[in-house]
């Protein structure tokens, strides 16, 4: 710790300006306890500071990556060849918490371009592992399966929702998956689990079509580092040489095991833009109890919300996944997207925006008479054809699949 407040003060111009402005005498310091008197950092703060965070000069950098913009405007993360080093090392990590080897062929069905830190993570990872690589990029199932046919992969790492693409594919060509040399995935971008540890209504979808071992994962470009589950499912691990996780409440205090908190990270090891005490906006809870795998360390649950998408709507609060759950459990509903405006009044409004089976009474009937039932109050409408979502979709740049718009936060910006 002493050495990460050390190098702060001497390389960080953002860093500087808050110990100054603040009186912490980093000296002070000693334990992990004392840094709760250091002032967290936020989003916006790398948002309105970004190359303020810069500790190396700009020949030191060897990678430019960038946030997805999600919660508002992108943020550039810088990385040196030593932080190339140690995102690998994060990976492999990882890979092997997922039961990886040198004998799995990986398919990654993830980008690796458009400044994309984790799709570099990931090839970092995997051949520091020594296993075989497939780059072949997003979307594309017909291309999926005729590569896992031909290459016969082990693993994908993929986005949840598009390995259910991946089955819908394969039902509608008479593709069985679990004939297939394909044994795992590394779900990546989205929850398969509940915070207990039951897989969500996405991953027993996929579960009920290919039994495949899934591993969920949790990390964010910011954090430089990952959370991934071994073969318990019972949450993605802590790699504590790597980082200083805290989850705070409210008032910024420490939350107690099994409690929701928001994920707040103090890098470790990292030379280009290291952060201390940075508020991810991700909810989340950790168990501490020893994991029946031998590791340790403590668990860190499926992200339950984010902090600034939470929805006050009709007096119900809600977050985007629990909508999501819902939605994915729809027979009646092929794709959709949930977005989410302030009406005249201030409040929250919910739009969802879905591809039905068919136009029908009958069906549009089923749809809102669950929604009614399940959220007790009634979200409006609005039916697309699946050509019409495809443009929906392809019109944003986010580099991850578009399940939410949430235009309040333009609204704020604006």
């Amino acid at each position: 710790m002493g050495e990460l407040l050390s190098y702060l003060s001497k390389n960080s111009p953002f860093y500087q300006k808050l110990f100054s402005l603040h009186q912490i005498d980093i000296q002070a310091i000693k334990t992990l306890e004392d840094i709760t008197s250091i002032p967290t950092t936020s989003k916006e703060d790398l948002q309105q500071h970004n190359d303020d965070f810069l500790c190396v000069p700009s020949h030191k950098i060897i990678e430019y990556t960038s946030t997805s913009g999600t919660l508002g405007s992108p943020v550039t993360i810088a990385l040196t060849e030593n932080d190339l080093e140690r995102l690998a090392i994060n990976e492999y990590n990882s890979f092997l918490a997922a039961d990886g080897s040198q004998n799995d062929i990986y398919q990654l069905m993830l980008t690796l371009d458009r400044q994309f830190m984790a799709g570099i993570a990931y090839y970092s990872g995997i051949r520091k592992l020594g296993a075989g690589i497939i780059r072949l990029g997003p979307g594309v199932p017909s291309l999926q399966w005729e590569t896992i046919h031909r290459l016969r992969p082990t693993a994908i790492v993929a986005v949840p929702s598009f390995i259910l693409k991946l089955i819908q594919y394969a039902t509608g060509h008479g593709i069985d998956p679990n004939l297939s040399s394909v044994k795992k995935a590394i779900c990546i971008g989205e929850n398969i689990r509940n915070s207990d540890f039951t897989l969500n209504v996405l991953g027993k979808k996929i579960k009920e079509a290919w039994d495949i071992h899934l591993y969920s994962t949790y990390a964010s470009t910011e954090m430089q580092t990952a959370f991934t589950e071994c073969a318990e499912g019972c949450g993605g691990h802590y790699q504590p040489e790597l980082m200083i996780v805290e989850l705070l409440d409210e008032n910024d205090n420490q939350v107690a095991p099994n409690a929701p908190g928001e994920v707040t990270i103090t890098t470790l090891g990292v030379e280009g833009m290291p952060l201390l005490r940075y508020k991810t906006g991700d909810i989340s809870m950790y168990f501490d109890e020893p994991c029946v795998c031998g590791r340790d360390t403590w668990r860190l649950s499926s992200v339950i919300g984010r902090k600034k998408q939470m929805i006050k709507f009709k007096g119900t609060t809600l977050y985007p996944q629990a909508l999501f759950d819902l939605l994915n459990d729809m027979r009646e509903v092929l794709d959709y997207i949930v977005e989410i405006n302030t009406n005249e009044v201030g409040l929250d409004e919910v739009l969802f925006y879905l591809v039905p089976v068919d136009l029908s009474g009958e069906t549009d009937y089923r749809i809102r008479g669950y929604l009614q039932a399940k959220l007790r109050v009634s979200p409006y409408i609005r039916y697309v054809t699946d050509e019409e979502m495809q443009k929906i979709q392809s019109s944003s740049m986010s580099r991850k699949a578009l399940k939410l718009v949430d235009k309040r936060i333009k609204q704020e910006q604006d």
